[in-house]
């Protein structure tokens, strides 16, 4: 028997915001981002996909000035305990989507395993958010099925090992696409959130198979999101969801 979540199972948690600088964003103003992380209550498990920022060294913290609410109390207003949660989902292992990994111990963590690779090099990440009493990591490389419809794809290009998830339902397809769009470097859309960004990439896409030119590039990933045909795309930093125009109101 087929065991989905249902998409009013999938809950946003407010984990906070940070500010960035002038010298990230390419407007020459600074910005302030949301920190989101997502519940998933599945018929099999409960997993949380990212877990806020956590604490890192006081250059980083006057770089960021991060405004952080507790993980908990956001699980809480989710209607969750933290003790329910069976896996943790990393998009990727930078500070601001690791935070509460330690307050998780015995917790199974799916990671990337270029990810986790990544993460023990000097400058990457805070170590003391990885390597904590009770972390079990699950390195994967590539796709793994977590649980009936609840499937983690790899989307690098923020970081080397990022990923997303894929929440199946009877409802319809829900991506949970963390920083994915996010890509830094001269190819990085820094004005437009998440959402835009995406939005141009799969019309990029589209674009291109109906015409048979390419007018603009998109992640190679996204031809394989694309086959699960997500409904809506939700983000880490960004409160807009995608909906591709085809998919119908709900």
């Amino acid at each position: 028997m087929t065991r989905l979540a249902r998409l009013d199972a999938v809950h946003r948690l407010d984990l906070g915001c940070f500010v960035r600088p002038s010298s990230e964003t390419g407007t020459g103003r600074p910005r302030v981002e949301a920190v989101y992380g997502y519940l998933v209550v599945h018929p099999e498990l409960t997993v949380v996909f990212d877990t806020g920022i956590g604490t890192a060294d006081e250059e980083t913290e006057a770089h960021y000035q991060p405004h952080r609410r507790p993980f908990a109390l956001a699980c809480r207003e989710a209607g969750c305990d933290v003790g329910e949660i069976d896996v943790v989902v990393n998009s990727h292992l930078h500070f601001d989507h690791c935070g509460a990994n330690p307050a998780l111990p015995g917790r199974r963590i799916v990671v990337q395993a270029a990810e986790l690779e990544a993460a023990s090099r000097d400058h990457y990440t805070v170590p003391e958010l990885i390597d904590f009493e009770g972390a079990v990591y699950d390195p994967i490389s590539g796709e793994a099925e977590l649980a009936d419809g609840l499937v983690v794809v790899p989307t690098p290009g923020h970081s080397p090992g990022h990923q997303s998830l894929v929440v199946r339902s009877r409802d319809g397809t829900l991506l949970v696409a963390g920083q994915a769009m996010d890509v830094p470097g001269p190819t990085a859309a820094p004005v437009a959130g998440c959402a835009s960004a995406y939005a141009s990439a799969h019309l990029a896409r589209r674009a291109a198979q109906g015409t048979g030119r390419a007018f603009a590039g998109w992640p190679e990933w996204l031809d394989r999101i694309e086959q699960f045909d997500p409904a809506r795309v939700v983000f880490a930093h960004d409160g807009a969801i995608f909906e591709p125009p085809t998919a119908p109101h709900r």
